[in-house]
C-alpha cells in the first residue's frame, strides 16, 4: 500500500462515516475507493464491512435514549438478525471470487435503487405511525405508542424480514440501514426516531456478527480496514454536525448517482 492509496482510503473513510451518519449509503464510497487502490472486489467488500463497523457502533451509542425501553423488542428481533449475519457471511466467503466480482454491479444498482426509496419508504412509516395512533382516537381512547413489548415484535414475519436483511447486510452492506427500517416499519407501529434507533443497533448486530465471521479468514486487508475504522469514526462524528445543516437528499442523490457510475464501469470491465 502506497502514500496515494492510503490517503484514497482514508479520504473514502472519513466521506464513508459522514454518509453513513446523514444519508446511508457509506458502503458505496469505500467499496469503489478499495477497487481503485487495486483490492479484488471480494476482498474489497469483506475489508469495508470490518473498517466501517465503528461508524455503526457510533450510531447506535447516539440512539440510547430511544433504545432504553426496547430491550424485550431487541431480545425477539437480535437472534433472527444475528443468524442472517453469519448465514451472509459465511455465503460472502463461500462465493467463489470471480461469482461475487460478476455480480456485485448488480448489488451497487440495488443498493442505489433502495437508497432511492428511502424517503419514501420512511413517509410510508411516518403515515402508517399516524393512522395506528389515529385509530385508538377515532374509538374513544388516547393515542399511545405501541408496546415495545405487545405482539408486533414478535410477529414471524418481523423476524423473517430481519433474518433476509441480515443476510443481505452481512453479504453487501450497502443499503441495509434502508431495507431494515422498510421491514421495521411496515411491520411494526412505532415512532419513526424510535424504529430508526432499533434499526440502527439491529444493523451494527449484523455486521459485528459478520465481522467476526470475517476475522478468522484471510481475506482481509488489515491496512487498509486500520485506516477505514479510524477515519470513518472521525467521519460518523463530523456527519452528526453536518447532518443538522445540509439536506440529506442533496447528499442521498450524489451518492446514488456515484454508485450508478461505479456500477456502469464494473459492468464494463466484466
Amino acid at each position: 500500500m502506497g502514500p496515494g492509496d492510503a490517503a484514497l482510503a482514508a479520504g473514502a473513510g472519513l466521506i464513508a462515516g459522514a454518509v453513513n451518519a446523514i444519508a446511508g449509503g457509506g458502503t458505496l464510497i469505500a467499496f469503489p475507493a478499495l477497487l481503485a487502490s487495486g483490492l479484488p472486489a471480494l476482498t474489497a467488500n469483506i475489508t469495508s464491512s470490518v473498517g466501517l463497523l465503528t461508524g455503526y457502533a457510533g450510531g447506535a451509542l447516539g440512539y440510547r435514549r430511544e433504545l432504553a425501553d426496547q430491550v424485550d423488542r431487541l431480545r425477539v428481533l437480535a437472534p433472527p438478525a444475528v443468524v442472517g449475519g453469519i448465514l451472509g457471511a459465511v455465503i460472502l466467503l463461500a462465493t467463489p471470487s470471480s461469482s461475487f466480482r460478476a455480480v456485485v454491479p448488480y448489488l451497487v444498482l440495488a443498493s442505489c435503487l433502495l437508497l432511492a426509496a428511502q424517503t419514501r419508504l420512511a413517509a410510508l412509516v411516518t403515515r402508517r405511525r399516524a393512522a395506528s395512533s389515529a385509530a385508538p382516537a377515532a374509538a374513544g381512547h388516547p393515542p399511545s405508542i405501541a408496546d415495545p413489548t405487545g405482539p408486533p415484535a414478535a410477529t414471524w414475519p418481523t423476524r423473517a424480514g430481519v433474518l433476509v436483511a441480515g443476510m443481505y447486510g452481512s453479504y453487501f452492506g450497502a443499503g441495509l440501514g434502508v431495507l431494515l427500517l422498510g421491514v421495521l416499519g411496515i411491520l411494526l407501529a412505532d415512532d419513526l426516531q424510535r424504529t430508526n434507533a432499533l434499526k440502527t443497533l439491529l444493523a451494527f448486530g449484523v455486521n459485528a456478527v459478520g465481522v467476526v465471521v470475517f476475522l478468522v479468514t484471510a481475506r482481509v486487508a488489515w491496512g487498509y480496514a486500520g485506516i477505514l475504522v479510524v477515519t470513518s469514526l472521525l467521519g460518523g462524528l463530523l456527519g452528526a454536525r453536518i447532518a443538522r445543516r445540509l439536506r440529506p437528499g442533496i447528499l442521498r442523490a450524489a451518492v446514488i448517482a456515484l454508485g450508478v457510475v461505479v456500477a456502469a464501469v464494473l459492468i464494463a470491465r466484466n
